[in-house]
């Protein structure tokens, strides 16, 4: 994808998925991937930047759920507790009885994300996707265990307390580009996914956050809510 041949794939690619590309900043790509990250223009994604607000870090389907002991979550066809997204019973536990919102991004949206509130960052943890099968002598069936390569860092956030911020790639490639900055404000650009990236998790503490109504409840019924980066999705506890 990052061949200058895959350029073909651009056009096809608009079209099937009705992409306005009026939004974004004409230029000429080199390939497939320079076209899958293409930057926004100015003012297409205004930020709500009331410190009580949190916003959607990236255009995404959003699904909401309360983070308890037996919480297993899916993404990208395999299921995870949060012992096993962070690879740390200890963090894990600091967050239990909080609330944990997945950011799935589709082949059509933006996929450059941005961060939720002021802050500091913490370095960055890069945990390698797995993929076993295993072949019992006898059966006649092939168990399959994967995990997603994922990069992940603890947010001290101005308004929102510690916030585990975490982007999950393909299985073995992670595709996932971070700025690796310090010190941040709300909005600024965090990174971007290519091509084989595309869901962000993220976790808050027990009674930090009131996420929007209608999310929980789309939730409840397994369905999940359509959200542009910048816009609201809950408010700071009070």
């Amino acid at each position: 994808m990052n061949s200058f041949l895959s350029k073909r794939k651009i056009e096809p690619f608009i079209n099937k998925n009705h992409i306005d590309m009026d939004q974004y900043i004409a230029q000429d790509y080199h390939s497939y991937n320079d076209f899958f990250t293409r930057k926004i223009k100015i003012g297409q994604r205004p930020i709500a930047k009331e410190s009580h607000i949190l916003i959607a870090p990236a255009d995404s389907k959003l699904t909401y759920y309360s983070i308890s002991e037996d919480l297993h979550v899916q993404i990208k066809d395999s299921f995870y507790s949060m012992e096993d997204l962070l690879q740390s019973k200890e963090l894990a536990s600091v967050y239990q009885d909080g609330i944990c919102l997945i950011f799935r991004l589709t082949v059509d949206d933006y996929h450059r994300y941005c961060f939720i509130d002021d802050g500091t960052k913490e370095e960055d943890r890069y945990i390698s996707g797995v993929f076993h099968t295993v072949n019992p002598i006898a059966n006649d069936y092939y168990p399959i265990y994967k995990q997603n390569s994922r990069s992940y860092s603890v947010l001290h956030t101005k308004n929102f307390n510690d916030v585990i911020y975490m982007e999950v790639g393909a299985m073995m490639v992670g595709k996932i580009v971070n700025h690796h900055l310090q010190s941040f404000c709300k909005g600024d650009e965090k990174g971007y996914f290519e091509f084989g990236g595309s869901t962000i998790v993220m976790f808050f503490k027990k009674d930090i956050v009131d996420i929007d109504i209608d999310i929980i409840k789309n939730s409840k019924t397994h369905d999940e809510t359509r959200v542009l980066m910048g816009e609201k999705i809950g408010v700071k506890r009070v």
